[in-house]
């Protein structure tokens, strides 16, 4: 079988990066792959926090550890100086590199299962500010509260199990495992709005079973490689089963650039965005949902 050069052209859905803008209050800014900002003003909670984006070939031929400079700028492009949470949506090094590092810059207890916590540890993060979560209890986190259901990493996860050991950087990107991979069900508690954080293109089969949200953040990374039966029922066991009524697409883009240069999408090699669009379009105006892009950097109101 033959390598597929090249990469989707993200420009074809140039009138899908809808995401209304938001004024005061609630807002979500996305940060490339599945780093959100929630923010009312008052309070913030961040998922993953992956801003080093370390290259292609460091990645694969070396050792990575948080870039500071790269985490600060964006960390000041945002605006973020304090968090109520930093939550990895799993411990791959795409999502988890450098979530300890913005913890401890922005004063927030780092959130997850016992993989999360050896990121921590790792970095030297205080056992009080690591916070293990359970999937049966919900979590409060500033203004908001947090459901972990337990899923799954989309197939194949390259460096599956969990991380027994505190992760100390530099280190192989093996080093950082999947660990727990969640469905995080948000919360906000001044408003009652809510929404599904899907990082991987994963599901646990009747997982959210009873669960509602109102907007769906939909890790799409890796999907164009199933089949349309798969990518069919990930979005059954996701958005169509909690109600949502808009779908917001993560995890695309291409995560060995840094966020200082225009995102694109992953390359054909990893993943085939056309293909997952193909399917989803056609499941999202079946099911009467707006399926949408987020732009990076913008503060945004998906529940307008």
């Amino acid at each position: 079988m033959r390598l597929r050069l090249g990469r989707p052209d993200i420009n074809a859905y140039l009138d899908r990066f809808d995401v209304p803008p938001a004024g005061e209050g609630l807002a979500v800014t996305f940060l490339g792959v599945s780093s959100l900002l929630i923010d009312d003003g008052s309070s913030a909670i961040l998922t993953d926090g992956f801003f080093s984006r370390p290259s292609l070939a460091r990645v694969g031929l070396g050792k990575i550890a948080p870039e500071p400079r790269r985490i600060a700028a964006v960390l000041d492009r945002a605006a973020i100086t304090a968090l109520d949470a930093v939550i990895p949506v799993h411990t791959h090094f795409d999502h988890a590199l450098d979530s300890a590092e913005v913890a401890i810059r922005t004063g927030a207890p780092l959130v997850g299962g016992p993989s999360a916590a050896q990121v921590g540890r790792g970095h030297g993060l205080p056992d009080a500010r690591i916070i293990v979560v359970s999937s049966s209890e919900p979590c409060k986190l500033g203004g908001y509260e947090a459901a972990f259901v337990p899923s799954h990493h989309c197939p194949p996860d390259r460096f599956p199990g969990e991380i027994t050991e505190p992760v100390r950087t530099p280190t192989r990107a093996a080093a950082f495992r999947c660990g727990d991979a969640w469905s995080i069900l948000l919360r906000h508690n001044a408003t009652g709005r809510s929404a599904l954080i899907q990082g991987s293109a994963g599901y646990v089969a009747g997982a959210l079973a009873g669960r509602a949200a109102d907007v769906a953040y939909l890790g799409v990374g890796q999907l164009g490689l199933q089949s349309a039966d798969y990518i069919e029922t990930y979005w059954g066991e996701t958005v169509r089963t909690v109600g949502a009524r808009r779908a917001v697409l993560i995890h695309w883009d291409d995560f060995f650039r840094p966020l200082d240069e225009p995102l694109r999408a992953l390359p054909y090699a990893g993943d085939d965005l056309d293909a997952t669009m193909r399917v989803l379009i056609r499941l999202a105006e079946r099911d009467g949902v707006q399926l949408s892009f987020p732009t990076v950097f913008a503060r945004e109101n998906p529940w307008a």
